[in-house]
């Protein structure tokens, strides 16, 4: 059965990981609110919401884990080279907003969006609190890609993505992965798997590992 979350009570702990559904793989909790407080616990701990307009708010930890460590990305040729020519600029935490709501705009293969507005104005707060932040890419002065996601102690949550030119999302990555290593991160969280992911050095732990290493780098 699943644990419902107290809305009055952001405080309150979520169940222990281990107690998550195996079917749909993942999901722990279901109800709470997206304070800071209960976002910035939930991460703490491995878990992420992730609903629809339509479902109350729902509380994952997938079984296994997709992570990526900063120095083990994978640039491919090609990538290499429009590097090289940097035909893009890139900035940091420059428009916070507009990233978050450009990942949320309907894709080709997915018409829908889990990126809720209760979603965009959560995160935003955490952005104004500082532990949210953007990555954005421009091209002849516009916006053509980008991720966002929260940074705690040595790790990076990545949330999402997007991109409106060729690689303009994947130069977002290189840059965040770069930036990372600067600071002395030590992983990205990429939460599910995807074969792009994959492609760019992202690899599966088991959730266990996962948090293990939570509780090491995210203090």
């Amino acid at each position: 059965m699943l644990y419902l979350l107290d809305p009055d009570n952001p405080n309150a702990p979520f169940p222990p990981v281990e107690q998550a559904e195996t079917e749909p793989d993942g999901l722990l909790a279901v109800g709470g609110d997206l304070s800071p407080e209960r976002l910035l616990n939930a991460y703490r701990h491995g878990i992420f919401p992730w609903f629809s307009d339509d479902q109350p708010i729902l509380w994952w930890s997938p079984n296994p884990r997709t992570v990526l460590y900063p120095e083990q990305l994978k640039i491919s040729r090609s990538l290499a080279k429009t590097l090289r020519n940097k035909p893009f600029r890139i900035s940091f935490n420059h428009c916070f907003s507009d990233v978050i709501r450009a990942c949320a705009e309907p894709r080709p293969e997915s018409p829908g969006t889990w990126i809720t507005e209760d979603m965009i104005q959560a995160y935003i707060r955490l952005h104004q609190l500082g532990h949210a932040h953007s990555i954005e890419v421009w091209f002849e002065g516009k916006l053509v890609g980008g991720l966002y996601g929260v940074a705690i102690g040595q790790v990076f949550f990545g949330e999402s993505m997007f991109s409106r030119a060729a690689d303009a999302s994947k130069i977002a990555l290189v840059s965040l992965c770069q930036s990372l290593e600067e600071r002395r991160f030590r992983m990205i969280d990429c939460q599910v798997y995807s074969s792009h992911l994959i492609s760019l050095g992202a690899v599966e732990i088991s959730r266990a590992q996962f948090c293990e290493q939570l509780n090491r780098w995210c203090t």
